[in-house]
């Protein structure tokens, strides 16, 4: 099959097209025929040699997928031949063909074509898990998305997502661009808000924390404005505030087939309906990766970026 391939850590120019060796599918594992992949923000960190796959994960970047069902291993139960599929993959997507544990594959949402179905998995895993699984957001509370000069385009599919998500679920949704504000004095919502997800990091992290209410949860995804920073800690007690941070690409099999179970459950309803909405920026062919690569980091779109096969 055809792969693109980090050929050496560095610039977009090191994503290479080559014929590889076909995946090999275990007992408990699906061989997709890949449709189309998403770009994800880590893919370009892993071609810069910064962000290294799981160990026995697929060398080749690419973090979701949607495509059919070529072979299924003999443990599998719900997937058969010509399913056409969707799915989290810790890899491997950026190429013809992609083995996947079965518990990471999903169904196409109704209403949605097999293309756009690539633009969901990870970003509808990532905030499943972050705001309702771990931070346990709520109908009723409020939620604070920072969409900032670090990441804007780039993280666009995660802000719009959970957006769209939470104001389905019946939550109040903040939504910042540039510079974070204050919300704790902020006319709109003089209490604070109930989460906030972040993947700024550093320099936004005693705004975030001053801006939580009493029990409020910040859960960080990322690093983009820079890891280190100073913070006064005291409104941890004070308010009884929460701090988590979580990946998803390094979490075990157990972990992400429940992520995928709940997300079928949970938002692919929500999809059906209209209310949650694929937005796709621009598809590449799987020959123009490097061109993908440098539209991503230029943070000059607003939503998924696909390459097709």
């Amino acid at each position: 099959m055809k792969a693109a391939v980090i050929t050496s850590p560095g610039g977009p120019e090191v994503l290479q097209v080559q014929e590889v060796e076909d995946p090999v599918i275990g007992d408990h594992e699906v061989l997709i025929k890949v449709e189309a992949t998403a770009l994800n923000r880590a893919d370009t960190i892993q071609r810069k040699g910064l962000h290294p796959p799981p160990k026995g994960a697929s060398p080749y970047p690419g973090l979701e997928c949607s495509g059919t069902v070529l072979a299924v291993g003999k443990s599998v139960a719900r997937w058969k031949v010509g399913d056409q599929v969707c799915a989290l993959l810790s890899g491997g997507g950026y190429a013809e063909k992609v083995a996947v544990p079965a518990g990471q594959v999903l169904s196409i949402p109704e209403g949605v074509s097999l293309r756009d179905a690539a633009s969901f998995p990870e970003v509808a895993c990532t905030v499943w898990s972050t705001i309702f699984m771990m931070s346990q957001l709520s109908a009723g509370e409020t939620l604070l998305v920072n969409l900032s000069l670090y990441v804007h385009g780039g993280s666009s599919g995660i802000g719009t997502f959970s957006i769209q998500i939470a104001k389905h679920l019946g939550i109040r949704v903040f939504v910042t661009a540039g510079m974070l504000v204050y919300l704790t004095t902020a006319s709109n919502y003089d209490a604070g808000v109930d989460v906030i997800l972040d993947n700024v990091g550093g320099p936004y992290l005693q705004k975030n924390l001053d801006s939580l209410g009493i029990g409020g949860r910040l859960f960080i995804i990322g690093f983009m404005g820079g890891a280190a920073t100073e913070v006064n800690l005291s409104c941890l007690l004070a308010r009884r505030l929460t701090v988590q941070a979580a990946g998803l690409r390094n979490r075990n099999l157990e972990n992400k087939a429940k992520i995928v179970a709940e997300v079928e459950k949970h938002v692919w309803p929500a999809i059906a309906a209209g209310k949650v909405k694929p937005i796709v920026y621009k598809t590449f062919p799987l020959s123009e990766a490097a061109e993908a690569h440098r539209l991503m980091e230029g943070s000059s779109h607003v939503g998924k970026i696909l390459l097709i096969p």
